[in-house]
């Protein structure tokens, strides 16, 4: 038999373990009053999980499952006669058991293990309601989303040789296909905003949650809608440069996700070109705000976030310009950086800003990667204002393309004359 801690120890661990209890016990006693446990019967279940395994360590083996069977029969019992026909679920027994187990945890000194899980149940008790709703929204393009989302994850990724196999050394295929895990799993985040949030109540916002996932598929079809109603062309542009706005949230994120030290580098011309559509969406906003349209209502559709064979034509466009990147850098050296991000930026700026973050601080400078980056986003902005130009009508030129050009000038100024 081992020597039991010392008593403020014992104190301590029993004190987590009761606290863990009371922060479930708390939810069930205000979400499922009918429940058979609650503020004070949790507590009690998380203390008998820290008991019964101190019980086996020090003194009884085989202590701790015993007692976690004859606590599961208690609620098993406790389910068979109180049980509803009309409310089948089995939530609070099952958390009852977790709540044993949360116990044990503390004492076996997994304490930070069971606090997380204690958390991520109280939330997951907490939120069936909206949960609820998230489920009867959820369609079959979304299951295919989330299904396809996991092949290339789980099934993909691992499987997928870890090694160079190009003579600058630089294609490796699982780290190309981790960018396209990361790029699919931001376009997931976006589409689960738009579901969540439900149907966008105004252009402004549409084009906000819009550009979480495409600026610019929002920039084509806001053009287009412009044509066919010019009177909309202020509500509109607001929401196009909202959504290209968003896009150097995302580059951003994409750059600390990979190569922190770049991101540093990075946040000050992308503050300064996203600065600079804040202002314009300020502008815009405070312009028409006395301009209230009932069209003002419309919505952007979100679709099928993520399919399989656009993963993979993302995967090889990521590739080749990873490699004509390290090769224009190598043969021609800064400027074949800067060639080479603005003729990506123009087409996708998500694989140029990936490969140039993963270069960077090995075959380039943090600096030379961050302008590379920079004009990339402004490269692809100059197409996107070139969308608006082509396709959009003319009351929608004059709102955004000044805002455009202050955008590209901000970026330019900042990374290549301040910095």
């Amino acid at each position: 038999m081992s020597q039991l801690p010392e008593l403020a120890l014992l104190f301590q661990r029993f004190g987590i373990a009761l606290g863990l209890g009371l922060m479930i016990g708390v939810e069930r006693e205000r979400g499922a009053k009918d429940a058979f446990a609650g503020i004070r019967t949790f507590p009690l279940i998380t203390l008998m999980g820290c008991a019964a395994a101190m019980l086996n360590d020090h003194f009884a083996p085989w202590s701790f499952p015993f007692t976690f069977v004859i606590l599961a029969a208690f609620v098993l019992a406790s389910y068979v006669f109180t049980g509803s026909a009309g409310e089948p679920g089995i939530t609070t027994e099952i958390s009852s058991l977790l709540g044993f187990l949360y116990g044990a945890l503390v004492w076996w000194k997994m304490t930070e293990l069971a606090a997380a899980l204690a958390v991520v149940t109280v939330l997951l008790l907490a939120t069936k309601q909206p949960l609820e709703r998230l489920s009867q929204r959820i369609g079959p393009q979304d299951l295919a989303a989330a299904l396809q989302f996991g092949v290339i994850t789980l099934i993909v990724l691992p499987i997928l040789p870890d090694q160079t196999y190009d003579p600058l050394e630089v294609i490796n295929p699982r780290e190309i296909w981790k960018m396209v895990v990361l790029i699919a799993g931001i376009d997931l985040v976006g589409y689960a905003l738009i579901k969540v949030l439900g149907p966008q109540q105004g252009i402004g916002l549409a084009g906000l949650l819009g550009g979480l996932a495409s600026s610019t598929a929002v920039t084509l079809g806001f053009s287009r809608h412009s044509r066919e109603d010019p009177r909309l062309a202020p509500e509109l542009a607001l929401g196009m440069i909202l959504a290209c706005t968003i896009m150097f949230v995302r580059v951003l994120a994409e750059v600390f996700a990979i190569n922190p030290a770049v991101g540093r580098v990075l946040v000050t011309p992308i503050a300064s070109a996203g600065g600079a559509g804040l202002a314009g969406c300020a502008y815009l906003w405070f312009s028409q705000r006395r301009k209230a349209r009932q069209a003002g209502q419309q919505t952007v559709e979100a679709s099928n976030p993520f399919e399989l064979w656009p993963a993979i034509q993302f995967g090889l466009l990521f590739g080749v310009i990873l490699f004509l990147s390290k090769a224009a850098q190598e043969y021609f050296g800064s400027a074949g950086v800067y060639v080479s991000s603005i003729i990506a930026g123009a087409t996708d700026v998500d694989a140029i800003t990936l490969s140039l973050s993963r270069l960077a601080g090995d075959s380039i400078t943090e600096r030379l990667a961050a302008q590379g980056i920079t004009l990339a986003a402004l490269a692809n902005t100059a197409v996107k204002a070139a969308i608006a130009t082509i396709a959009g009508a003319p009351a929608l030129r004059r709102h955004v393309l000044p805002i455009f050009g202050a955008m590209i000038a901000a970026g330019i100024i900042v990374s290549f004359v301040v910095i």
